[in-house]
């Protein structure tokens, strides 16, 4: 399987009132494994960047003169997520950035392939995907990242490649198996032993499961069923 996790930076919130992208960031996975190939790339977007976006990323339009348009890199952008599954955290936001910017090439004359992004690979949404795993709670990247253990203390600002390759650590633990759904499992078991419960008789302590950890499980179950196509083991023989 191969997989491109993608974020942008932009000069604001909203395409359709013309803001552009101005940074794209994307590193390949093959068969979960980083391979080293990587697409990068600040463009110049021919506006100003809105301030509050700037205290995000800290881009100026003055750092973005001498950068080429989108245009000028949107076959080489297609060329690399050709056949891929994009990882896009919040991907609805990103992919209406990139299908206005290929609508916008394609208007002014760049000859491309497709007119929007899910016409050339597929998406997942990762943000949907934490808040399936982990209903009722924070899911941005960095409640991500203290979550998996995940050091981002590089994340100073947002830059979209630096959050590509924090959300490609951030996805590979939350789809590496069924270590955090036992995590929590295993610190209560730790926490009820050392109040003093013994386990005389040899009879095995039996800790039930809460709602909140029920509903997680079932949660956990059912992304893996989608994600196989409802081949879930678990599932299958229970």
């Amino acid at each position: 399987m191969r997989q491109i996790v993608l974020d942008t930076e932009t000069t604001g919130l909203e395409p359709s009132e013309g803001h552009r992208i101005i940074e794209v960031g994307a590193i390949e996975l093959l068969n979960r494994r980083l391979t080293g190939r990587r697409f990068h790339q600040y463009l110049n977007p021919d506006r100003e960047i809105d301030a509050a976006a700037v205290e995000i990323h800290g881009i100026t339009n003055a750092m973005l003169e001498d950068k080429p348009r989108f245009a000028d890199v949107a076959a080489q952008f297609l060329e690399f997520i050709e056949g891929a599954e994009l990882l896009i955290h919040n991907a609805p936001f990103d992919v209406g950035f990139l299908n206005a910017e290929l609508a916008r090439a394609m208007s002014g004359g760049c000859a491309l392939p497709v007119t929007v992004v899910e016409d050339y690979c597929t998406v997942q949404d990762t943000l949907k995907l934490a808040r399936t795993l982990h209903p009722g709670q924070k899911n941005n990247l960095d409640a991500l990242c203290r979550r998996y253990n995940i050091d981002n203390s590089q994340r100073v600002v947002h830059g979209a490649l630096l959050d590509a390759e924090i959300l490609a650590d951030v996805y590979l633990a939350m789809t590496g198996g069924q270590t955090a759904l036992f995590a929590e499992e295993t610190a209560t078991v730790e926490a009820v032993a050392g109040e003093g419960l013994s386990y005389e008789g040899g009879a095995p302590l039996v800790i039930a499961p809460s709602a909140e950890e029920l509903a997680a499980h079932e949660a956990y179950l059912e992304m893996l069923d989608k994600k196989s196509n409802g081949r879930c083991l678990w599932r299958l023989l229970g």
